[in-house]
């Protein structure tokens, strides 16, 4: 499945497509990068991209008065998942995908996700389309102070952290979320931790 254009939505400088950006381009796709806190409009619709991928910012899922195109994303989401469109939410992008979706998100009662935290991978992931190919990883980085209270209806969780906290989640047949950051390396984590 290579030579598809896939739309990226970047929040923030900080938040960039990383590793995500490097294995997509390195398999063939073009990616169209939208950056609409830099201006950058969101299509009506995702006809002509074959794909979706919504990183993650500072801003929660419910921002939409001070950042705009969160709603335009939420819509973005509900149609890949109507339509069949492949998706994946990073982070904000995961708790965006809730929302826009019919479930909810709230502020962490015990506190921020912070450092690299093991995955919590829920028994049958392995049949999961997604994760069968790309595997499972025992840790991840996790920095987050928001979580998914509520997963939409038909959503699975596939890994959730000790205290229940959905980790990663399929929201439709082709639509995923992670909580945590797959596409951080150390040049992505080093300023958030500055």
């Amino acid at each position: 499945m290579s030579g598809h254009r896939i739309l990226v939505v970047q929040h923030e400088d900080q938040c960039p497509p990383a590793w995500f950006g490097e294995w997509l381009t390195a398999a063939g796709h073009d990616l169209d990068v939208r950056r609409p806190y830099d201006s950058d409009a969101l299509p009506a619709d995702l006809s002509g991209h074959a794909g979706l991928l919504v990183l993650g910012g500072t801003m929660n899922a419910y921002d939409d008065e001070a950042f705009p195109w969160l709603t335009d994303v939420k819509r973005l989401a509900a149609e890949a998942a109507a339509t069949g469109v492949p998706a994946l939410g990073i982070c904000l992008g995961h708790q965006l995908f809730t929302v826009g979706l019919g479930g909810s998100v709230v502020r962490n009662p015990r506190g921020q996700q912070l450092g690299l935290t093991p995955t919590g991978w829920r028994p049958g992931v392995e049949e999961d389309p997604l994760f069968r190919e790309v595997g499972r990883p025992p840790r991840a980085v996790q920095w987050n102070n928001d979580i998914v209270e509520h997963l939409p209806a038909g959503a699975e969780a596939l890994a959730t952290t000790e205290d229940g906290d959905v980790q990663v989640a399929r929201f439709a047949p082709t639509v995923w979320g992670v909580q945590m950051h797959p596409e951080a390396d150390e040049h992505v984590v080093a300023p958030w931790a500055a």
